[in-house]
């Protein structure tokens, strides 16, 4: 499983993964049409295992919160999955801050395990009786995303199962949301990047040294990945892409890039890691290991 202390640093920036909790899915229902025998070792007693968090990006004075997992849930979705949450809050604080210390908070896109910490109440799927949020968790942070995502899941897809809870996510949120388009800037070395297919958009953070003393760069994916099986086969399809053949062509192009270290935040070997050639397609490898001979 991926650890609160996973943490990379791209020259004085540091990027830290902050684990929320992890969720046990149905994999033939997650990625339909995948031969699991071909990939031996991913499954856990017959599951595909995510893990939920968030990125925390220390860039000079800033604290950014790439995503907000999962939020305070322990739920079994019948045929999909049993996802667990509520970490996220102490593993910011074992870092040193608060949630009064985020001065942005980044939202790759809005589906339900990106969201969960948006306002004080979990939105929890089918859940009765909800509470009514009291306000943001992070009420001090602006709020950022792409046009484009906010307008599909409050104009088109309203409601719709996944999808960010109006009570718990949209309205606290309205009139509050800041949006952001490829290429901005949003701290000394950090930009968004349009990675629309997910979702209508999708966006991914990019981490360079804001020194330009080198040229790596940290990749943060958001839903692009969400196990290496996506990595080792390009055919993969997930169950939740709108889009399938673009994120199909989003995912081949991020792995096309050079100098790069991906941040894959539902990857339980490590969420940092780096793509070499492997074969007609690519291998993973966590940061801090060896790549797999040739």
């Amino acid at each position: 499983m991926a650890r609160p202390a996973d943490r990379i640093t791209i020259g004085e920036t540091s990027i830290t993964y902050l684990a929320d909790g992890f969720g046990a899915h149905n994999p033939d229902t997650m990625m339909p049409g995948v031969d699991w025998t071909a990939h031996p070792g991913v499954l856990d007693d017959g599951q595909l295992v995510l893990t939920f968090g968030s990125f925390l990006v220390r860039a000079g004075n800033r604290n950014i919160l790439v995503d907000l997992a999962l939020g305070d849930m322990d739920v079994e979705i019948p045929g999909l999955a049993h996802v667990k949450g509520g970490e996220l809050l102490r593993s910011l604080a074992a870092e040193g801050l608060s949630p009064d210390d985020i001065d942005t908070v980044v939202y790759t896109h809005l589906h339900l395990d990106h969201i969960g910490w948006t306002s004080d109440v979990a939105p929890v799927p089918n859940e009765p009786g909800k509470r009514t949020p009291s306000g943001l968790t992070f009420s001090r942070a602006r709020h950022l995303m792409a046009r484009a995502e906010w307008e599909y899941w409050t104009r088109t897809a309203v409601g719709e199962m996944g999808g960010p809870d109006a009570e718990a996510t949209i309205e606290p949120l309205d009139g509050v949301v800041e949006f952001v388009r490829d290429g901005d800037t949003i701290a000394p070395g950090v930009t968004v990047a349009d990675t629309s297919g997910h979702t209508p958009g999708h966006l991914a953070v990019v981490v360079r040294d804001p020194s330009g003393a080198g040229d790596e760069s940290v990749f943060i994916a958001g839903d692009i990945f969400h196990a290496p099986v996506e990595i080792a086969d390009s055919t993969c399809v997930f169950s939740s892409d709108v889009d399938p053949d673009q994120a199909r062509a989003v995912r081949d192009r991020v792995l096309r890039r050079p100098d790069t270290v991906i941040a894959a935040g539902h990857f339980t070997t490590g969420v940092f890691g780096r793509v070499t050639p492997a074969g007609g397609g690519y291998a993973w490898t966590p940061v801090g290991q060896a790549p797999p001979a040739a």
